[in-house]
């Protein structure tokens, strides 16, 4: 994958510093009560006195602006645990527990939620949905000698420098790329609008990468960017309306995805708008629900991918009032959910290629492991960033569902 991006991106690849629905500090409100540190809805059951244990940390927000997202992501989790609940190691068979810490989708949280992990002895961490929060707890879990396996956690200096954060998604990068090159190829745009929220590193960073690769292919990028907590997007809106915007750039998070095709609707956009992996949640399916707005997201899985998953999860949410909570109400499935389901999945491969429930063991074996997940084919290159080079495109039906448009290539 990383053969493919152009040597350009390398200069605005520090400024992604946070993925998957940005990671806004002290932001918790709109998303549920629960203390960082603590989601008793993604823990296991205790195992029976004399089981031999052991413990997978799950490193995700259940509060604060990335909820949505981190509880669709433990729900796979929390699967596939179900599912496989047990692991054999050197011969015998251990219970897998999965111990939550809830990283309130904030840096400030994020490095004691990490050290609660370290604490409760856990022998690999999965987590975060949110690249800064990921960043945030990574000396916690490197000065310990664990290793956190990322999911959807896209920005490229999660595991840059270390050897102890490997992740399954694609980079924003490459993010970046797909779109840009999908905006020019299916909609022939020459000029695009981005919006993001300042200050956000998510936004900001993939919006750099997108303009560089937009403009580098003989487009013009107009950049906007909104004060946090805005709830106003008439202005911007109607300066991408006014500019002759072919598409409209927005990776930005949930909460500001709803508002922004809600407000657009009323004011009569035409032209298409593209989101990140973040807007692939059902909140966003439900703003575009009704409306005439043109919605295609990037992300790491449609429905129909891989039937016998479809089917076990959408039985698993239905069956438990709690899951379906976690899943905003109905039984969409999210592409987070799956990369979490797979993410649990390449840590079982790990532990038993270790043949020891040793975290440094572990960390030691994760580089080698190979998985065929519901996602695709998963490896690890040197980096530790997954050997991705293929994103789904899909786009909202306005009827409460999405709908495959392209599987899409970097290049």
């Amino acid at each position: 994958m990383k053969k493919l991006l152009s040597l350009a991106l390398a200069s605005a690849m520090v400024l992604s510093l946070a993925a998957c629905g940005g990671d806004t500090k002290n932001k918790d409100a709109g998303n549920g009560s629960t203390p960082a540190g603590s989601n008793p809805a993604a823990s296991t059951p205790a195992a029976p006195a004399g089981d031999k244990v052991i413990k997978i940390g799950v490193f995700e927000p259940a509060s604060g602006d990335s909820a949505s997202g981190g509880k669709k992501e433990m729900l796979g989790m929390q699967f596939a645990n179900a599912e496989t609940p047990t692991v054999e190691v050197g011969g015998e068979t251990y219970t897998v527990q999965l111990v939550p810490a809830d990283n309130g989708s904030s840096t400030d949280k994020a490095p004691s939620a990490a050290a609660q992990l370290v604490a409760e002895n856990v022998a690999i961490v999965l987590g975060s949905y949110g690249s800064g929060v990921s960043m945030a707890a990574s000396d916690t879990f490197k000065d310990a000698g664990i290793a956190a396996l990322g999911v959807t956690c896209t920005n490229p200096n999660v595991t840059a420098g270390n050897d102890h954060y490997f992740r399954i998604c694609f980079l924003d990068n490459f993010q970046a790329q797909v779109l840009a090159n999908f905006a020019m190829d299916k909609f022939q745009a020459k000029t695009a609008y981005c919006l993001g929220e300042t200050g956000n590193e998510y936004d900001q960073g993939l919006i750099a990468f997108f303009k560089q690769i937009f403009e580098a292919n003989g487009g013009k990028v107009i950049t906007a960017s909104f004060p946090t907590n805005n709830s106003d997007f008439n202005t911007y809106l109607n300066q991408a309306k006014a500019e002759g915007a072919d598409v409209i750039f927005t990776p930005v998070s949930i909460a500001y995805a709803t508002q922004i095709i809600t407000q657009a609707q009323s004011l009569g956009i035409t032209a298409p708008f593209l989101g990140s992996d973040t807007l692939d949640d059902n909140m966003v399916l439900e703003a575009a629900n009704g409306t005439d707005i043109q919605l295609y997201v990037s992300t790491f899985y449609q429905e129909g991918g891989a039937p016998e998953f479809d089917q076990g999860i959408k039985d698993y949410i239905n069956s438990n009032s709690s899951a379906k909570d976690a899943n905003g109400g109905n039984d969409t499935i999210a592409a987070v959910t799956a990369m979490g389901y797979d993410a649990y999945y390449v840590a079982l491969e790990a532990i038993k290629a270790a043949g020891s429930a040793d975290p440094a063991a572990i960390k030691a074996a994760l580089s080698g492991v190979t998985y065929n997940g519901v996602s695709g084919a998963i490896a690890f290159d040197s980096i530790g960033d997954a050997v991705r080079d293929t994103a789904y495109i899909k786009h909202s039906t306005n009827s409460n569902a999405w709908e495959l448009e392209t599987v899409q290539k970097a290049g």
